[in-house]
């Protein structure tokens, strides 16, 4: 929750600032590493203890890839995709995004990126409720400084990537579950980010739904030439990663 709370006030903040330092590349090399983690810890006072929560974390994230997760709650996973994004710092050890050492800026450098190169989805789809799935994705638009004349083609495009051209008009009490998750991805690419990150974006779906979301995944990490990295405990869909990493007790196994 702290997580949406974070990005949804950065949302109304935005001014339409850019980051001139971080580079588009409009056709990414597959090979090419876009998110690094060296030895990452992340710790916290309780009392007069310390809890020990990310252990020597080492991850990477290539371009064009879909990594996930692994974990069962309270495994450090959730903790580990706010470092990733910018909403939480290591305690130790670097993470490095889009060749930046991402880790070490300030607070107002981070949301910058976050803003123009990265892009979040939640487990509870944090849509506005009063929107229509149009309204919404027109939403992270403009809070991403998008020139005005941009927004229909944009808005259009990506809510038929993600195969809702039939239901754009529909508030989210009018869409299912499913549905509902597709707006959000789609409010989420809008922007062209490099990097996605989704916080369980399967756990309210059913296996069916779970299936179908991979497979908007897979779809736009071709189209978009983003990468995706996901938190998950469910088995059914670590088939179609190309690299899995599970979790125990805030390390690796």
């Amino acid at each position: 929750m702290a997580m949406t709370q974070k990005i949804e006030s950065e949302q109304r903040e935005a001014d339409g600032r850019s980051v001139d330092s971080i580079e588009r590349d409009d056709r990414p090399d597959k090979d090419e590493v876009l998110l690094t983690v060296n030895q990452v810890e992340r710790m916290f006072p309780v009392g007069g203890n310390t809890l020990h929560v990310l252990k020597g974390i080492q991850m990477e994230v290539k371009r064009r890839q879909l990594v996930m997760l692994k974990g069962r709650s309270g495994s450090g996973k959730t903790t580990l995709l706010n470092c990733l994004g910018g909403l939480d710092t290591p305690s130790k050890g670097d993470i490095w995004f889009n060749k930046q050492p991402f880790s070490r800026m300030s607070d107002d450098e981070r949301t910058l990126v976050r803003r123009k190169d990265m892009g979040f989805i939640f487990q509870a789809f944090a849509l506005m409720p009063l929107l229509s799935a149009w309204e919404n994705v027109e939403l992270s638009l403009r809070m991403a400084g998008t020139p005005r004349s941009e927004w229909k083609e944009r808005v259009a495009e990506c809510l038929e990537l993600v195969g809702l051209e039939k239901r754009m008009h529909h508030r989210p009490f009018e869409l299912s579950g499913g549905e509902q998750q597709r707006v959000a991805i789609a409010k989420a690419i809008a922007h062209k980010p490099i990097l996605l990150l989704a916080d369980e974006p399967t756990a309210e779906l059913d296996t069916g739904m779970s299936a179908q979301i991979m497979a908007v995944f897979q779809n736009i990490i071709r189209t978009e030439n983003v990468s995706i990295c996901m938190t998950t405990h469910d088995p059914t869909i670590l088939e179609v990663a190309d690299h899995v990493y599970e979790m125990v007790d805030g390390k690796f196994i």
